[in-house]
This record gives C-alpha cells, structure tokens and sequence, in this order.
C-alpha cells in the first residue's frame, strides 16, 4: 500500500456518487498493444461523455457558425460511437453504488471486489450507460468500514488528462446542482 498515493488521491477533486459500477478480476497477461487500445476506447468514450453532456459550445477564436459545426462534430462522433457498440439494456447494467472517484482511483464498497489484486473497474455514467468505461485497477487499501481504495493503472497521458477532465466536469456539474437546489 502506498500512503504517498493514497495521502493524493485524498487532496485531488473528486467525484462522490451513486453511480453504476463493477469490479471484475483482470488478466494481468494484458499485453501492451491491448492496453493501449483499451486506453483509446477509454478517452473516445470520455469524448463522447463531454459531448453529450455539452450544453453550449466553449468560446473559441472561431466565429459561432464553426462553433455550432464543432458542437454538431462532436455530438455526431458520440452518435457513431453509440452505434458502434451494442446498447446495453438497462437491466443489465450493475446497480448503483456510493463511490469517489478521480483521475488516480476509486473508493468502492469492499463487496464488488472479486477475489485478487489485478481488477477492471467499470463505470457507467448516467448520460450514456452503454458507454462503459472500463479501467484497469488494483487493490491498494481496504478500510475497516467495508470500503477499499483501488488504484488506476496508468495508461499513458492522453488517458490521464481524459480522465482529470471528466472528474472535474463531473464535479464543477455537482456544485452547480446543488447551488441551484439551494435557491
């Protein structure tokens, strides 16, 4: 167990949820060229969170007719993505559970874990369910309250900055919620 990674995860922004989540065992014989297709599949799924997520396009230098272009883009590529995986019935999904999680880890009740150190943690997020993703993981600390702390593999910097931007999208959301519920 690593303190120093723990003592990070702690101190970075995170997202606290009820969200769809699993934990399978994963094949440590993962080879490179797998988890770098993996990790692609990953951010193109990240790109079409954002997409579907986006209300408005992000001022550009561009004028607001090649923004509106961008925004339909984007949208369009979710939409390809979304076909070109099999929609997964919502039955199907695994329920929701209390997590936190960010660009280095996740905290998950101690009953998903299956049996091993090597995991694939997947996440489905709310905008899109059949858009899993899917992270390579593994045990760094169990807690005496039924919850353990799993550790994200690292699978290169594009993969990481997808991530960190989801989390914080996530998280700048959940604020902005709650500020309105407030008033």
């Amino acid at each position: 167990m690593s303190q120093a990674l723990w003592s990070e995860f702690s101190e970075r922004v995170s997202v606290a949820d009820q969200l769809r989540v699993a934990v399978t065992a994963r094949d440590v014989d993962e080879d490179t060229a797998s988890l770098a297709r993996l990790a692609e599949r990953n951010v193109a799924a990240m790109a079409s969170i954002a997409a579907l997520e986006e209300r408005r396009p992000e001022p550009e230098d561009d004028g607001p007719v090649m923004q509106e272009l961008a925004r339909l883009d984007a949208k369009l590529n979710a939409l390809v993505e979304l076909v070109g995986r099999a929609l997964q019935p919502v039955g199907s999904l695994p329920p929701r559970r209390a997590v936190r999680f960010n660009s280095l880890g996740i905290v998950v009740p101690s009953d998903l874990l299956p049996a091993g150190q090597d995991l694939c943690v997947r996440l489905h997020p709310d905008v899109c369910p059949s858009l899993v993703l899917e992270l390579p993981a593994s045990l760094e600390r169990p807690f005496d309250d039924g919850r353990a702390f799993l550790a994200f593999r690292p699978l290169g910097e594009a993969h990481a900055d997808a991530l960190e931007r989801l989390v914080f999208r996530t998280h700048r959301r959940k604020i902005a919620e709650t500020r309105q519920s407030l008033t």
